[in-house]
């Protein structure tokens, strides 16, 4: 059996007040240096990512960029 609420009219206390931690908008969008490159794929990668793309509701190049971005920035501390 589920359990009633009972409401009252009490006075309701305001909690601490949590300082902003999120950065302005300005600077939620990296600004990088990009270069435009010409690049032969597979068409079943390709597909993949339109697909992941749709269900992310991105660009499946920013997708793309991202997955070679985190793979250079794992290797780049191992050379």
């Amino acid at each position: 059996m589920k359990k009633k609420i009972k409401y009252t009219d009490g006075t309701l206390r305001m909690g601490e007040r949590v300082k902003d931690f999120l950065p302005p908008p300005s600077q939620l969008v990296k600004k990088e240096k990009t270069v435009k490159v010409t690049l032969e794929l597979t068409e079943d990668s390709v597909d993949f990512f339109k697909r992941q793309a749709v269900r992310e509701a991105v660009p499946y190049q920013r997708m793309l960029r991202g997955l070679i971005d985190l793979y250079t920035k794992q290797y780049q501390t191992m050379v």
